[in-house]
């Protein structure tokens, strides 16, 4: 009766069904994972942006497939003001999204026949398959390895990706959750082959204006002048704390003649949802004005936790990166025994701790552990002292 595009098994993996046990058996965990923003305990919407949301405008319907151009405007007037990353968009270029999500499904639409293909980083966060399953897409996966302290492109598996039906190259910067950015080496190259290659750049920027410490500024963007169309992806559920508002949204760069008919397509695809409601496009001005006291909050709850994760050394080495919300974790190889059971499997197991596990981002390594940044400190001291205290404990054999 359904589409083979759905999955079928809805079984919770062993880690989850642990930590179903584990809570319904009253146990308290230490989670280090959660990174909703609003449940870290930082500011978020301002007493400006609640009024605008609640303002008498918000009752009308005036439909606009693009959003309402006061919300373009203010999306573009952000990249402008961006220090020394900002870029000049313009808002007829802008198109809002209820999320990144959204903004992936339309695009894979726009560019995609079924059975075409996109090049997408391994390792990343796992939501691209399935979006692009349901829009009957194929995925290629290039790969970032890690050496010499930093996450680098494998040029070669990129090109080794790339085949007569791929249609774009994602990039993701900073990814989720390696927090790496191509080198301006990097970019270029990337840009390169989709120029010879006659194929479209996916930038997904959601975590742009999240840096990690000492950088203060925002990550460089590709909103600037591209060689081949580019589609930028970014929104405010990280940028400003506010998942709940559903705003995101698409911002196509490149040239001209190449771009025209993708914005006509796009606009058609955008006007059959219409999904960002209008209370939210009103205040987009006000909630993006806002996010100043979030990101400061933010900046000095990231620099806390990196500094608790780089100063535990053992048995865990914090893998280098330059922003986002989350952390790679790359543990000692456990010998015998200790080893059968991965560590995230052994920290909610043993410690309460509750960390993913590497493999669900296709991390290379099986004690490769993921961790959110948003967790606050003490919370993430008391976790790290957990792994630390039981790992001797792990590493004892029968």
């Amino acid at each position: 009766m359904l589409s083979s595009r759905v999955p079928r098994d809805y079984t919770p993996n062993p880690l989850a069904a642990l930590l179903e046990e584990k809570r319904a058996a009253g146990r308290a965990i230490l989670d280090l994972i959660d990174t909703n923003p609003t449940r870290a305990g930082l500011p978020t919407l301002s007493a400006e942006a609640r009024a605008a949301l609640a303002g008498a405008d918000g009752a009308r319907y005036e439909p606009d497939p693009r959003g309402r151009r006061e919300a373009r405007e203010a999306i573009a007037a952000y990249y402008a003001g961006r220090g020394a990353g900002a870029v000049a968009i313009d808002p007829a270029r802008i198109f809002l999204t209820a999320s990144t999500s959204e903004a992936y499904a339309h695009l894979f639409r726009l560019l995609c026949d079924p059975e075409d293909e996109v090049a997408v980083p391994r390792p990343s966060y796992p939501l691209l398959a399935p979006l692009a399953r349901l829009e009957c897409a194929r995925l290629r996966e290039y790969g970032l390895a890690y050496g010499d302290g930093r996450w680098a492109l494998d040029l070669d598996s990129l090109e080794a990706a790339i085949g007569p039906r791929t249609r774009a190259v994602v990039v993701i910067e900073p990814n989720n959750p390696t927090g790496s950015c191509l080198s301006p080496t990097e970019r270029a190259s990337v840009e390169s082959i989709c120029v010879d290659r006659g194929i479209t750049v996916i930038s997904d920027e959601v975590f742009g204006d999240v840096p990690w410490p000492p950088r203060r500024e925002p990550l460089p963007s590709w909103g600037d002048e591209r060689r081949v169309p580019t589609f930028v992806l970014g929104g405010i559920s990280k940028l400003c704390g506010l998942p709940q508002m559903k705003v995101g949204w698409i911002a196509a760069c490149g040239p001209e003649g190449a771009l025209k008919e993708a914005l006509n397509g796009l606009e058609w695809i955008a006007d059959l949802f219409l999904s960002v409601g209008t209370p939210v496009q009103i205040a987009l001005p006000k909630l993006l004005e806002g996010r100043t006291a979030y990101q400061a909050a933010l900046r000095e709850r990231i620099g806390a936790n990196l500094s608790i994760l780089t100063r535990s050394r053992e048995p865990f080495t914090l893998l280098q990166g330059e922003g986002g919300l989350s952390a790679v974790l790359r543990f000692e190889a456990r010998e015998g025994a200790a080893g059968a059971e991965g560590v995230a499997e052994w920290a909610l197991r043993s410690r309460e701790v509750l960390l993913h596990p590497g493999h669900f981002y296709d991390l290379p390594r099986e004690d490769d552990a993921v961790v959110s940044l948003l967790t606050p400190p003490a919370v993430m001291t008391e976790a790290v002292a957990r792994i630390r205290d039981g790992w001797g404990e792990s590493q004892t054999v029968d």
